[in-house]
C-alpha cells in the first residue's frame, strides 16, 4: 500500500446526524458550510438515503430530492453517496423492480454518484435489481456486507458473501458494521482476506457505540483498506463514527497520509458544533461508550430515532 492515501468518506450530512440527532438536520443548516466541505478532497460525502428521505417529508416539511440538487450546486467536486436498502429502496418493505429502477435512475440524474446497496439479512437476491440498474446508469455500485456477530457469521461467511457481490458487478465492497461490533483484529483479518481474494476497493463503515471503531479503522488501514467512513469531530463518536480529524492526524507522515488540511477540517467542525446545539432536543442522552450494544446489536443509525419515538409515546 506504499504511497496510497487512505480515502475518506464523511458521513456528516447523513449517518452522523441520523445517529445522533434522529435525522433532523435541515438542508438549510448544511448549505452554509457546503463549499468548505467541497474543498477537503473527500472520496465522497454520504448525504442521502437511509432515514433522510422519510425524515425530510415526515418531520422537516422538505422535498428530499431538493436536498441533492441544492447541495450539488455547492459541492460540484465531491461525489455524493447514498444508502440504498436494496429492494426496500428508502422504505420499510419491498418494492417492485420497476419502482426500484425508476428511483435509482431519478436519484442518479439528480446527483447521486455512488450507491451503497445493502440488504439487512445479506440476501443478495434483494440487492440484485438495484445493483444492475446502478451499473447500467454508470454510477458506482458499492455492495455492502452487513456485519454482525454470532453463528453463522464468521470471516469465511463474509468473504464468501463478498465474492458473490463481486460476481454480481460490485465496483467496491463495503463492510457495513452498523452497530459497531467489529473488533480491531477481526477488521484486520477480514480486510486482509478481502484484499487478497478480490480485486476491488474495500471500504469500512463502523459506529463508535462499543468504543472499538477508531482502533478497528486503524487495524483495517494496516490491512490495506482503501476507504473508511468518518464523521467530522463535532458530530462523531457515541453512536456516530470515528472523528475525521483524528483519523487524518493518526495517518499524517505515513505512507497512507490523507493529505487533508486539518485547519479546514477544524473550521467545518466548529460550524457543525453550533448546528448541533440547535438540535439538542433530539439527542439520545448517550454520551459515551455503551458496551451493551455487543449484546443487543442495535445499529447506531437507529438509536437516536428509537429514543425520539419512545419520547413521543410518553
Amino acid at each position: 500500500m506504499e504511497n496510497q492515501p487512505v480515502r475518506i468518506c464523511d458521513t456528516i450530512l447523513r449517518d452522523a446526524h441520523q445517529s445522533l440527532l434522529a435525522t433532523r438536520m435541515r438542508t438549510d443548516d448544511m448549505l452554509p458550510i457546503a463549499e468548505k466541505i467541497d474543498q477537503v478532497g473527500f472520496w465522497a460525502v454520504e448525504m442521502w438515503g437511509g432515514a433522510t428521505f422519510d425524515s425530510a417529508m415526515r418531520f422537516l416539511d422538505e422535498n428530499p430530492w431538493d436536498r441533492i440538487r441544492r447541495l450539488k450546486e455547492l459541492l460540484p467536486n465531491t461525489p455524493f453517496l447514498m444508502l440504498l436498502r436494496g429492494q426496500n429502496i428508502v422504505g420499510y418493505h419491498h418494492y417492485p423492480d420497476d419502482v426500484v429502477e425508476r428511483f435509482v435512475v431519478h436519484a442518479h440524474a439528480n446527483g447521486i454518484d455512488a450507491f451503497r446497496i445493502f440488504d439487512a439479512l445479506n440476501d443478495t437476491r434483494n440487492m440484485r435489481q438495484a445493483m444492475q440498474v446502478v451499473k447500467r446508469e454508470g454510477a458506482h455500485v458499492q455492495a455492502s456486507i452487513c456485519y454482525t456477530i454470532g453463528p453463522p457469521y464468521s470471516v469465511d461467511y463474509f468473504v464468501n458473501l463478498a465474492r458473490q457481490l463481486a460476481d454480481m458487478g460490485a465496483d467496491s465492497i463495503c463492510i457495513k458494521d452498523m452497530a459497531g461490533l467489529i473488533t480491531p483484529y477481526t477488521a484486520f483479518e477480514l480486510v486482509g482476506r478481502l484484499k487478497t481474494d478480490l480485486d476491488l476497493p474495500i471500504h469500512l463503515h463502523s459506529h463508535s457505540t462499543s468504543g472499538m471503531a477508531t482502533t478497528a479503522h486503524l487495524k483495517a488501514v494496516e490491512a490495506g483498506v482503501d476507504i473508511v467512513d468518518t464523521a467530522i469531530s463535532s458530530l462523531s463518536l457515541t453512536t456516530s463514527h470515528p472523528p475525521t480529524e483524528s483519523i487524518v492526524s493518526m495517518l499524517q507522515e505515513t505512507e497512507r497520509d490523507t493529505g487533508f488540511d486539518l485547519n479546514l477540517l477544524a473550521e467545518i467542525s466548529a460550524y457543525f458544533a453550533g448546528v448541533r446545539r440547535k438540535y439538542a432536543r433530539f439527542e439520545s442522552g448517550m454520551f459515551g461508550v455503551d458496551v451493551r450494544v455487543l449484546q443487543y446489536q442495535v445499529p447506531g443509525g437507529m438509536l437516536s430515532n428509537l429514543v425520539s419515538q419512545l419520547r413521543a409515546q410518553q
